[in-house]
């Protein structure tokens, strides 16, 4: 019988295309999410009852258990941007990733994969760095052996960065950011799932691995280079940090007030967390140990975003026929 991996938050952004992976290396896939009715869409990764979605939910102890009954390998791609509600920082990031390496570990499984963030520090300055850092240090507790990526901004289709900034093109001529001179290394979210394979399937090396693309360029570069790939002029405004601290904080008392429904467009603490470069250090394993060469923006932006020029795809059809002669 094939092998069977476990890849909790297996419908998400970088699980997807972990699932994807793993089911094309011949194995069984067990998606562990908390709404399985959503994530039918990962059914077609393999062939009839390959891929199968499942509830998992991993502030429980007996849930994490029963989805990780019978693996060979265990993923965790689970995080969270929202510092507030039942699945915050904490239960997420830290104690989530505390329970499955614990729970991986007491069962025997061989491998353990989990997804962090470069800028994981327990004694950072921000709650999601600090959240991120305390569950890395509590998996290493437990499972010694774990490989622990930590990834870049990532980009690719479904991606909440780069789709983002262009969808806010739509409503205005300018474009605001904050931390127009803070650094990133973007990575593409294929490369990220490959290192995962390479964990899960054991042809990687345990320990930390920063990954992060061939281009490091500011944000504001970084937004400069989207506009000119959707054809769209705008005034790339920086907001200051103390002033985006302020609209931060605004932000979330509103979110606060709503229960959440009202999700804040910017919070505190990511106005903190851009502060600082989100680039490889140099100080881990990166993508030259596992031979995997990055893929660059330039190769898969244009892929996805043209959906955002005015005249979609039809922008190259429509300047070409502005040089016809009449």
């Amino acid at each position: 019988m094939s092998k069977l991996v476990t890849i909790y938050g297996g419908s998400g952004f970088a699980g997807r295309y972990i699932a994807r992976r793993m089911a094309k290396a011949g194995w069984r896939v067990r998606v562990a999410v908390r709404r399985p009715n959503e994530a039918l869409f990962v059914k077609p990764y393999g062939t009839v009852g390959q891929v199968a979605p499942i509830l998992c939910n991993i502030r429980n102890d007996a849930s994490v258990a029963e989805a990780m009954t019978g693996a060979d390998a265990v993923v965790n791609c689970v995080g969270t941007f929202d510092k507030g509600g039942k699945n915050n920082f904490d239960a997420v990031q830290d104690e989530g990733a505390a329970r499955i390496a614990r729970l991986a570990a007491e069962k025997g499984i061989p491998t353990l994969v989990h997804l962090s963030a470069i800028g994981a520090d327990a004694e950072g300055d921000s709650l999601y760095a600090t959240s991120k850092g305390r569950g890395e240090a509590a998996i290493l507790d437990s499972f010694p052996e774990a490989v622990i990526l930590r990834p870049s901004v990532m980009f690719g289709p479904e991606d909440n960065f780069f789709n983002r900034f262009a969808g806010m093109t739509r409503f205005g001529p300018v474009l605001p950011v904050v931390g127009g001179g803070t650094k990133f290394q973007p990575v593409y979210v294929d490369d990220v799932a490959h290192a995962a394979e390479m964990g899960a399937r054991g042809e990687a090396a345990p320990g930390i691995y920063e990954l992060g693309g061939p281009d490091v360029q500011t944000f504001r570069e970084l937004m400069q280079d989207m506009l000119t790939m959707i054809q769209r002029r705008r005034m790339i405004v920086n907001l200051p940090f103390w002033l985006a601290g302020i609209m931060g904080t605004v932000f979330d008392a509103g979110s606060a007030m709503t229960g959440g429904l009202v999700k804040a467009p910017i919070t505190r603490d990511q106005v903190t967390t851009l502060h600082h470069d989100n680039v490889v250090t140099g100080e881990t394993k990166t993508f030259e140990d596992l031979g995997i060469t990055p893929t660059a923006m330039e190769v898969v932006l244009p892929g996805y975003l043209w959906r955002f020029r005015q005249t979609g795809q039809y922008a190259d059809i429509t300047a070409s026929a502005r040089n016809l002669r009449t």
